[in-house]
């Protein structure tokens, strides 16, 4: 399958290319970096100008373009880089693929296991509403972003991402930074959700509905062993064999990071129910083994 990566060049769209290289798929990278070699397409993010004939070669698109939203502090200024970064180049695809002929057959949006808000009653699953929350309606408008190629007849999946864990890289070096040294402990109360999962399971996932005719439409990514933050911590400090006992007060961290602290002191439980129900296997269910994988390499 060729398919085309759009912010290819970050964090997941690498290791989701190296992984589909890996399958034997053919990929290409859409990034605004000086293109190296022939599987690197230079674009701006906002127009298919110079790089949307390729569009018509492509058997997938994959859109995971997006300012993190572990930037701040989240000024106005922030805010709207990351509606920005996420809208724009999703308005590019969709311009690209409606020109294209033929066009591709699949298209996998990113989006965040934020959209079910920072609380709420209930474990929260691919058909629960959209809050009304800053981090829930900035996936609203990322997904709305590439809905329209529906229209064209491709088949469009959005996956929802937990944290992705991975050693050196994503937000998982930083929250596990405290353990590390010497100073784990909860955060807030420790009872929030932390949705994450594991690097390995995040790519598999998105190379089975790449490649699974059936499935459309969304599917939350994150690990089916629902973590507390205090039992994320616990377990990172119980695996590099630390102390678990510096834990920070809700009010500090909303002092040191301002409106940005919701991420970490707030959380809703999800689960992966579609996945789950459509027979996908994850290879980390739960965070002690993902820990264990992750910091023995």
């Amino acid at each position: 399958m060729k398919v085309l990566i759009a912010g290819g060049s970050g964090f997941v769209g690498t290791a989701l290319a190296n992984h589909l290289r890996q399958e034997s798929h053919e990929v290409y990278v859409l990034t605004r970096r000086t293109s190296k070699h022939a599987h690197q397409i230079h674009w701006d993010g906002k127009s298919p100008d110079g790089w949307g004939h390729h569009m018509s070669a492509m058997e997938a698109v994959v859109n995971v373009t997006g300012h993190g939203l572990d930037h701040w502090p989240w000024t106005k200024r922030q805010k709207q880089k990351f509606l920005d970064s996420r809208v724009d180049p999703g308005n590019a695809l969709v311009a690209a693929i409606e020109a294209a002929s033929p066009r591709p057959e699949v298209f996998l949006q990113i989006s965040g296991i934020n959209r079910y808000g920072l609380r709420g009653e209930g474990i929260a699953d691919e058909t629960t509403p959209a809050a009304e929350d800053f981090p829930a309606q900035l996936t609203v408008k990322w997904e709305s972003a590439t809905q329209p190629v529906e229209e064209f007849g491709v088949r469009r999946i959005v996956t929802r991402l937990a944290v992705i864990l991975a050693r050196r890289d994503g937000l998982f070096p930083l929250m596990t930074l405290p353990a590390r040294l010497f100073f784990g402990g909860k955060l807030g109360d420790g009872l929030q959700a932390t949705p994450w999962i594991h690097a390995t399971d995040a790519v598999r996932a998105m190379q089975y509905l790449l490649e699974k005719e059936a499935a459309h439409g969304p599917y939350n990514l994150v690990a089916p062993a629902l973590t507390s933050n205090e039992e994320f911590m616990r377990a990172t400090a119980r695996v590099l064999h630390r102390p678990f006992w510096f834990h920070v007060p809700k009010f500090l961290l909303r002092l040191v990071l301002g409106e940005m602290n919701v991420m970490i002191t707030e959380g809703r439980y999800s689960r992966p129910k579609k996945l789950l129900e459509e027979g996908f296997e994850f290879k980390f269910p739960n965070i002690e083994a993902a820990l264990r994988d992750i910091f023995s390499k």
